[in-house]
């Protein structure tokens, strides 16, 4: 006898979200800030330095060189695509080029987990429980309205906004996740398509930089097929141990087995437990009350599946120090559990996530507002105060289109509050569309008021301008002893000079050297200081910049005339 499903979901409940709505929803989020925004510092812009390089032809497919070093996570493919996109469309600015397969990307992963949730929704044992006089919800209209809460999920959860849009390898790496997820959620129904999807998965993981992830999801999916009820799903074991087989050789053949686990004694388990309830928010919560409430139902393969890849993508981040980078992994396996809870959510609890939502996201937005208005008019003075002690180099320009696309998103919101609290109550994903609507609006937001800000204070750009006034563009060779990958990629794909790392940078007339601030670098004997600079809103490092003295002054100082 089968156990009674918690989910109780009405004819009504099952409406689905307008197609219209959703694809706004979803361009919103997607678009804004791919064009005009600089590559930012760290990952961002030191994936950029290495898709550069590599359209440039300063390195090899199989060795995407930055400064004669290879990329630090172990990836190929992200860097591959970023160059492709290069090469194919040369009319357009080389960074918005890069980024844009990993807006595809995205997109991409947006549908496989709308699809993986439609699939694993239509399973028996997912369906809601009939109601004794009928009206109970239709399995594919409950099985689409789950998927819609999904996609909204995930596009609430805030880990997602930043390291979504960067066009970097864990983006690659989600797309990964996501495809191995919709293998096994369609593995009953498309048998052929899911084979494949798997062993794609596994494989773009591990071209990804995740070779070890990868194997573990395939050890994962094979417990979940063997112990499935369906033929397809069994079956597709034969798909996850092809796909385990294809990881180990691309792995090895690129040699990208690295191992960046952290010891138990160096995590803070206060600081991880944080950051864990931040970057998940909302899905966590209502994930782990679905667990609560579907308890009876973990073998089940609509919860199995999210649950082993969360279980796995989590494992990870921990064993990593709690990077969230590799935490931004769970999040479409959350998003899917976080829908399941929605059939079983009682009133006051959906209330508490509106609430929260609607002042959260409003409180943000008229801060963003309140600054752009101290930007462009220095009223309110305090803030105006308050930008000019932070970013004193700061001069903005009005933009209007930027401003229109903050007006409309604006009103948008507004629309959104007055439409959740009039109409649709029954519907079954109604308690994510004001999450998701207020993580888009502040996007939009940021990536249009605060542009121009945000641009200087987490790119290099000044930086590199003010290298520029020390360093000639022929001087063809810089070194930097040591640094961030990000000053590697600031110097040579968008400074235009050959970079050298580590002992090879005095090979170089010219040495870049970060130091913190307070401390002089050692000069060695035949170098001089040609200049102090500073990132505008980086306090506490100062760059040095260092020139080798001209062999004719050297020999001028040696002579027995010359007088010091």
């Amino acid at each position: 006898m089968s156990r009674p499903t918690p989910a109780l979901v009405s004819e009504a409940g099952a409406r689905a979200l307008p197609r219209w709505v959703l694809l706004i929803l979803c361009l919103a989020y997607l678009l804004p800030g791919q064009w005009l925004r600089d590559a930012w510092r760290h990952a961002d812009l030191a994936a950029y330095g290495h898709m550069a390089a590599l359209a440039r032809g300063d390195a090899t497919w199989l060795q995407p060189l930055l400064a004669g070093l290879l990329p630090e996570d172990g990836a190929l493919l992200p860097y591959w695509l970023g160059a492709s996109a290069i090469r194919a469309l040369p009319w357009l600015d080389p960074v918005l080029a890069s980024r844009l397969p990993f807006v595809l990307v995205l997109a991409a992963v947006f549908a496989l987990v709308w699809y993986a949730t439609f699939h694993l929704a239509r399973t028996e044992a997912a369906q809601p429980a009939p109601f004794a006089f009928g009206g109970e919800a239709d399995a594919v209209n409950y099985a689409r309205a789950l998927a819609d809460a999904a996609l909204l999920a995930l596009m609430a959860t805030l880990g997602l906004m930043q390291l979504g849009h960067e066009a970097t390898s864990d983006v690659v790496q989600l797309l990964g996740v996501s495809l191995w997820m919709y293998g096994l959620a369609s593995a009953p129904y498309r048998p052929g398509r899911s084979q494949a999807a798997v062993v794609a998965a596994l494989a773009l993981l591990a071209l990804s930089g995740a070779p070890v992830l990868a194997l573990l999801l395939g050890v994962a999916g094979g417990v979940i097929a063997h112990f499935s009820r369906f033929d397809g799903a069994r079956r597709l074991r034969i798909g996850l141990l092809v796909g385990c087989g294809v990881v180990a050789a691309l792995a090895s053949a690129t040699q990208a087995w690295s191992w960046r686990l952290v010891a138990p004694a160096q995590i803070d388990a206060s600081s991880l437990l944080r950051q864990l309830a931040w970057f998940t928010w909302p899905t966590l919560p209502l994930a782990l009350w679905t667990l609560w409430r579907w308890r009876g139902f973990v073998a089940r393969r609509h919860v199995a599946v999210p649950l082993g890849q969360a279980l796995v993508t989590l494992g990870v981040a921990l064993g990593m120090g709690g990077s969230d980078r590799a935490m931004l992994l769970a999040l479409p396996a959350l998003a899917v559990l976080a829908a399941l809870a929605l059939p079983t959510l009682e009133r006051g609890w959906s209330a508490m996530v509106d609430w929260f939502s609607l002042f959260f996201f409003t409180l943000a937005a008229v801060f963003i507002w309140a600054y752009y208005l101290a930007l462009q008019t220095a009223w309110p003075p305090r803030l105006a105060a308050n930008l000019q002690r932070l970013a004193p180099d700061l001069v903005v320009s009005f933009e209007p289109l930027n401003l229109l696309l903050a007006l409309a998103a604006t009103l948008a919101w507004l629309a959104l509050v007055r439409w959740r609290t009039s109409r649709q109550r029954a519907a079954l994903w109604r308690s994510l569309a004001l999450p998701a609507g207020g993580v888009v609006l502040a996007w939009v937001l940021a990536m249009t008021l605060w542009l121009q800000p945000l641009n200087l204070g987490r790119s290099n750009q000044v930086l590199l301008q003010r290298v520029q006034t020390l360093i000639p563009p022929q001087a063809g060779c810089v070194g930097v002893p040591r640094g961030a990958r990000s000053l590697h990629a600031t110097l040579e794909a968008q400074g235009g000079w050959k970079v050298r790392a580590g002992e090879a940078a005095w090979r170089c007339d010219w040495v870049v050297q970060p130091m913190p601030r307070g401390t002089t670098p050692p000069t060695p004997p035949g170098w001089e200081t040609a200049g102090v600079v500073e990132r505008p809103t980086e306090r506490d490092t100062r760059y040095w910049v260092l020139r080798l003295r001209p062999r004719s002054a050297l020999a001028t100082e040696r002579s027995p005339g010359h007088q010091g």
